[in-house]
């Protein structure tokens, strides 16, 4: 995504942080994305609200979907949210949504969203050298989410500064979605990056030493080494001596002084020392980055050539990690031994499993893969990477209603993410479940804030012959609900829906 590469999620949070009511319209395209923004209210309100908030981290996610931005591997996602939600779970004002995602992004940097958004880079879990520093950086953004300061950098803000505001983040994600074409998309690129400039930082000084001394407390709470946070920002600071080119994205948006950093250690000094946590997933899952976050122009195997030559001097992560390369080179069959020996020696580390499913699938020992995760689902039935995989093997061994029903008891069991609700949807459609497949439809665009085509699938379903009473009664009680959210539909909530895509009279 070329726009976003150019400017950088600093200039996003300049947008937001800085209402500086920049005059540049959103293009026509934007326009969709625009009405479904919420109503900021008066110049007395402008704060936004926790709801308001989610909306708009929720847009921007959907842009950074689309454009393929979002590391979508169910194993890496499952140890990041499980890892993220932990330390969330230790905040104060912890208890509200969380999403934790992984970039594809070469850079080294971590972002908060709006409503509890928080992304990082693949640049920076491979640069941390353990959990505690990883931990680390989330426990940071978990702390701007917390104490709320993109709403707070809104307070004093008027209405029309924040529609302005939101209009032009609009006006840049359809620009980056487009490629970055058009001139009114570019002017509102060029005021975001005038703005970070002008800014240099994404939040406050005062905000990014709240965010350290929250994030400690968070860190040292979970079990993680709390002086790791000085620690890493610390080892970050060093490349800036490297010049201009070889500083961190982290310290771009996130500026580091030698007072910030004693402040951080001296806070970390008070806390009574334990023996840091760390897990082995965690090992696993940065070379599980790694192998995914290769660029296509480069072949995986080459890393572990170099580091792990010889797999009596490499690490268990390693061996992993080089096998996953194989697979991801198109030699699946070289890592099956690999992987089958990792699975007997290890046999209660999941990912070798689901690894090892992953390359007999691909080496089109569909039989061999089938046993292999139907085993790892006896062992975990609603491991969500172990169901997924599971469901996967199913569907390409000619197997859609059985993949159908355990991907179903997933997702009525466990909070799904989007692409399960895509993965369950097309077991649906395989299976012939078709009016099942568009309310699973309808889940996924809700979940990505496109409430308009959640509306559409939903009708779908309903026009579906021969549903039971059962499914029409489900489907039409969404569906009133969806409709209720709409801002525009709550005054023609008995108008038919089937062209929801046209503005309300007078819109």
């Amino acid at each position: 995504m070329p726009a976003f590469r150019k400017f950088g999620f600093g200039a996003l949070f300049a947008v937001l942080a800085l209402a500086a009511g920049s005059a540049v319209p959103p293009p026509a395209a934007a326009q969709s994305v625009q009405d479904q923004l919420p109503d900021m209210g008066t110049a007395a309100q402008a704060t936004l609200s926790l709801e308001d908030e989610y909306r708009i981290g929720r847009m921007v996610m959907r842009g950074l979907r689309d454009s393929g931005r979002v590391l979508e591997d169910p194993e890496v996602g499952e140890y990041l949210q499980s890892l993220g939600l932990r330390l969330s779970s230790l905040a104060q004002e912890g208890n509200r949504n969380f999403n934790f995602f992984v970039v594809r992004d070469p850079a080294i940097n971590a972002f908060a969203l709006p409503g509890g958004f928080i992304g990082v880079h693949s640049g920076l879990l491979l640069e941390t050298d353990n959990e505690s520093e990883l931990a680390a950086v989330l426990a940071h953004e978990v702390a701007h989410v917390t104490q709320r300061h993109i709403a707070r950098g809104l307070e004093n803000q008027s209405r029309a500064n924040l529609v302005s505001t939101a209009a032009t983040l609009a006006a840049i994600l359809i620009g980056a979605m487009a490629g970055g074409g058009g001139d009114a998309t570019m002017g509102a690129i060029s005021a975001a990056q005038n703005m970070a400039v002008q800014s240099q930082i994404n939040f406050t000084r005062e905000n990014e030493y709240e965010a350290d001394r929250v994030g400690i407390g968070i860190l040292a709470s979970a079990g993680y080494d709390p002086n790791a946070m000085a620690g890493f920002f610390e080892t970050m600071g060093r490349r800036t001596q490297l010049g201009p080119d070889q500083v961190p994205e982290l310290l771009r948006t996130h500026p580091v002084t030698s007072a910030r950093i004693a402040e951080a250690r001296g806070r970390a000094a008070q806390i009574p020392a334990g023996e840091p946590r760390e897990s082995l997933s965690y090992a696993l899952m940065r070379e599980r980055v790694r192998v995914l976050s290769t660029p296509s122009s480069r072949d995986p195997r080459e890393y572990y050539v170099a580091v792990a030559g010889n797999e009596p001097d490499a690490s268990l992560a390693q061996v992993y990690g080089r096998a996953l390369a194989q697979i991801q080179s198109g030699e699946p069959a070289a890592a099956i031994p690999t992987l089958v020996r990792l699975r007997q020696q290890y046999p209660e580390i999941l990912p070798f499993h689901t690894a090892l499913g992953q390359a007999q699938l691909a080496s089109g020992e569909t039989r061999a893969a089938l046993d292999t995760l139907e085993r790892a689902h006896e062992l975990a039935p609603r491991n969500v990477p172990v169901t997924v995989r599971y469901g996967e093997a199913l569907l390409q061994a000619g197997r859609p209603k059985r993949a159908h029903e355990v991907l179903l008891d997933l997702f009525n069991a466990v909070p799904p993410t989007q692409e399960q609700i895509r993965l369950t949807a097309i077991a649906a459609n395989a299976a012939g479940d078709v009016a099942d497949a568009y309310s699973y439809m309808a889940e996924y665009h809700l979940m990505g804030g496109d409430l308009p085509l959640a509306i559409n699938q939903l009708e779908l379903a309903l026009s579906v012959p021969n549903i039971s009473s059962v499914q029409r009664s489900k489907f039409t009680a969404r569906l009133k609900e969806i409709r209720e959210w709409l801002p525009k539909e709550r005054t023609r909530s008995e108008r038919p829906t089937g062209g929801s895509q046209r503005p309300a009279p007078g819109g």
